[in-house]
């Protein structure tokens, strides 16, 4: 696998030009709205962008107990990034991953709650796993959990997360299945799994964000590919398009230089380089910290900045351009 990923790279170092183009004055957002760090983004199926936004507060430990009073999800037209709602007031400590599943329901995960929870697109909770503010190592505790994974029958997998190294597996009633993970280097280890997605042919992808690379597992668990190299980068979200192609989010790696941190990463199902965009900076198109991605039906990419505190949306160049 290391030389079929190493002959990827050399194959398509030779891209020219990135194949996404920012979308420019993407979102209109109202005079006054503060979305301040965006932790999650996530777009259904009626091409709604639901932004998880942290609303001005900041990463200290400890958390703070007081959930923020601010609305937490911002939910945007697609097309024009136009405002249509918010939720989520007095209800999240600490926002980090969304995931839109396929009958537009949400799963949020609240790192300061470790807490995993599915909701409607309009805010009522319909599932609630983990204690509230109690981390823990067992089958019903989080801790710090990431990111969620939703099957087309309804169940799901966390990623769990920034002291567990775990992925776990629920039914959709919320029943714990099985669980694989331990902290480390190797197959089936992880450093810290931050972003899970389904692909289409049911393989579980999670972004092992300080391992710098990317894990393919069957739906058991069992450890199938791994995807690293400077192309791929620092992983740390990770969607599936509805065309099969992952779309990635590099966050970079420290050790590198800061005009050579940050980029989205579009890959086929082999794990093949197709296209990198976006660099580090704070101009449109450019990232500080990617935090999370989404592909919208129409294949438009969204990207949620952590440091930048913004969503901006991409879409494919056309062949003229």
């Amino acid at each position: 696998m290391r030389f079929v990923l190493l002959f990827s790279l050399i194959a398509t170092a030779t891209l020219a030009q990135p194949q996404h183009t920012v979308v420019p004055d993407w979102p209109q957002l109202p005079e006054g709205h503060t979305l301040g760090l965006c932790a999650g983004v996530g777009v259904d199926a009626q091409n709604r962008v639901f932004v998880f936004h942290r609303s001005g507060r900041v990463w200290t430990k400890p958390f703070p107990k007081e959930p923020i009073a601010a609305p937490t999800v911002s939910v945007l037209d697609g097309a024009t990034g136009r405002l249509l709602s918010t939720w989520g007031a007095s209800r999240f400590i600490m926002p980090h991953g969304l995931t839109v599943d396929h009958t537009g329901n949400l799963w949020l995960t609240d790192v300061g709650l470790h807490q995993v929870f599915k909701c409607s697109p309009s805010g009522e909770v319909l599932l609630t796993r983990g204690e509230a503010g109690v981390p823990g190592d067992d089958t019903t505790h989080f801790n710090l959990p990431t990111d969620v994974a939703v099957l087309p029958d309804g169940s799901f997998y966390v990623s769990d997360g920034y002291q567990n190294t775990r992925v776990l597996k629920f039914t959709a009633t919320g029943r714990f299945e099985f669980q694989w993970g331990t902290k480390g280097k190797g197959p089936g280890q992880f450093h810290l799994p931050h972003g899970v997605t389904l692909d289409h042919q049911g393989r579980v992808i999670v972004c092992d964000r300080e391992n710098e690379r990317l894990q393919v597992f069957d739906p058991k668990g069992a450890f199938l590919h791994e995807w690293k190299g400077p192309q791929i980068g620092k992983p740390y979200g990770i969607a599936t398009s509805p065309a099969g192609h992952l779309f990635i989010i590099d966050g970079g790696s420290p050790s590198l230089k800061r005009e050579q941190r940050g980029k989205a990463v579009e890959v086929d199902p082999t794990g093949q380089i197709l296209d990198t965009f976006g660099s580090y900076g704070k101009a449109p198109g450019q990232f500080q910290l990617g935090h999370d991605i989404a592909v919208g039906p129409d294949g438009s990419i969204y990207v949620a900045e952590a440091t930048g505190a913004r969503v901006q949306k991409f879409t494919r160049k056309k062949a003229a351009e």
